[in-house]
């Protein structure tokens, strides 16, 4: 699972949060805005038609809509300061919105499944062959769109863009099938090939779905990130004067930053107060070097726990 929580590329690092969020927010909109236009298009055409293929289409366009909608309502809530009752901020909305998403991919994968299985034992007409040039059409806007929101989402580390981005491809992949069923009716004139095509896309919406679910569950559960992040925040701290070892270090990810609680091991007869200094060195240097770090939390101990480390807490 950690490879799904990977450390954010070099673009996301010369970044603020609120750049990428603003970035993430951006995609949103233009993903609200097409899927709109692309959803009234399709049943349309699928209504007038006679294409429930295309209809079903259309309604997960208009579920993109939403998904997208509750994309940007989630990123606009992690990027909320931390208050009395959040002490750690509001990151937490973004991987929230990003299961709200899957699931919300999952409900329109069985809805289409379960519409083409009636459909099939429904005799009905066989659709109209000009569906097949607006089907082409959508293909080619998902895919444009699914490579741009996907290029977002990677470039500033959002499970939840990231989902929508697959939430766009299934939205391809639906409207793929559906032109292979189309053309299959209407050379074989069986109405049946247009509903058995949305059945075949529904397991794959699902599967994709479930994909996308692993991520934010994972972070929202604390799972640690790959270890490159920690191993850099390792190698920072390990430059600052006064350092003996390092002991502990744990990182998770809070929305677009992570939080790093690190045990450096000093010499036991420190002071506190110079003990406490190298620990605002170490927390310095890792903020300013390493800058997807929004908090390190340092716990000084003693050298004799490199001899006699203490259990893992």
């Amino acid at each position: 699972m950690a490879s799904e929580l990977a450390i954010m590329p070099s673009m996301a690092r010369r970044q603020t949060t609120e750049q990428m969020v603003q970035r993430g927010m951006h995609s949103s909109l233009i993903g609200i805005a097409f899927n709109f236009v692309l959803a009234l298009l399709k049943c349309s055409a699928g209504f007038i038609g006679h294409s429930f293929a295309l209809i079903a289409d259309g309604i997960e366009s208009l579920s993109d809509v939403v998904s997208s909608s509750v994309v940007y309502v989630g990123l606009r809530l992690s990027i909320k300061p931390p208050d009395e009752d959040h002490p750690y901020g509001h990151g937490k909305a973004e991987p929230v919105a990003a299961i709200i998403v899957s699931l919300a991919l999952i409900v329109a994968a069985i809805a289409i499944g379960v519409e083409s299985i009636v459909r099939i034992q429904t005799p009905h007409r066989l659709p109209e062959a000009y569906t097949l040039w607006v089907l082409l059409a959508v293909v080619g806007i998902k895919t444009m769109l699914t490579r741009y929101v996907s290029a977002v989402g990677e470039g500033i580390d959002s499970a939840a863009v990231r989902s929508d981005a697959w939430h766009h491809l299934s939205d391809a992949i639906t409207s793929a099938f559906v032109f292979v069923g189309i053309s299959v009716a209407l050379w074989t004139k069986n109405a049946a090939a247009d509903d058995w095509a949305a059945l075949c896309a529904s397991p794959v919406i699902m599967f994709n779905a479930w994909r996308q679910l692993r991520a934010p569950f994972a972070e929202l559960l604390d799972t640690a990130p790959a270890p490159q992040l920690e191993e850099e925040v390792r190698a920072v701290a390990s430059t600052i004067s006064g350092i003996i070892g390092l002991e502990k270090c744990h990182v998770r990810k809070v929305g677009f930053r992570y939080y790093v609680d690190l045990h450096i091991v000093v010499e036991g007869t420190l002071s506190v107060r110079q003990g406490h200094n190298i620990a605002h060195d170490v927390e310095d240097a890792v903020l300013q070097q390493v800058p997807q770090i929004a908090e390190v939390l340092v716990h000084v101990e003693p050298e004799e726990e490199l001899l006699t480390p203490s259990l893992k807490r």
